[in-house]
């Protein structure tokens, strides 16, 4: 195994995001059976999505569960296929993972970065590659989020300690 140096680091989970053609049910499981937090709400026509934007945990570690369905049914991108429509990361530089994983040969869905819902720059990895950019996400969607700087702070602080699970 190759060691990678990176000029980047991933953090940690910030999301996930489950799509269906109905918020109702996802909401009954997640927030009223579960318990998350339901703190808001997002529209966007050129993502076509409607989201409920829920909490699960707090502070530092809470990560954001997006509960989404399409706002046009047969329109793309189709935010309910798969039903785990795609899992956002932390990561302390953006723009420096977004150069570096590209000339990796990472292929990222269009939009480039931009604002996300929650108010984080963010873009995504395809989930497929293709010939000029072989390396999707192995039929995943991963978005990218740039992590606030006490998220920063906190886990370099954390990254430092030696644990012994």
């Amino acid at each position: 195994m190759t060691l990678v140096t990176r000029p980047f680091s991933v953090l940690g989970l910030q999301q996930i995001a489950l799509g269906g053609l109905q918020l109702d049910g996802l909401h009954h499981l997640w927030v009223d059976l579960l318990g998350l937090n339901h703190v808001g709400n997002f529209q966007s026509s050129s993502e076509n999505v409607v989201e409920q934007i829920c909490h699960l945990g707090s502070g530092l570690g809470r990560v954001e569960v997006d509960l989404m369905r399409p706002l046009v049914e047969d329109a793309k991108p189709q935010v309910h296929v798969p039903a785990l429509n795609h899992i956002g990361l932390w990561v302390d530089d953006l723009h420096k993972a977004v150069d570096w994983l590209s000339s990796q040969g990472v292929r990222f869905a269009p939009g480039g970065i931009r604002l996300g819902a929650s108010g984080h720059e963010i873009c995504f990895i395809h989930p497929k590659g293709n010939e000029q950019h072989p390396q999707g996400g192995e039929g995943v969607l991963i978005e990218l989020v740039q992590a606030p700087e006490a998220l920063i702070a906190a886990m370099a602080t954390d990254l430092s300690k030696d644990i012994d699970w």
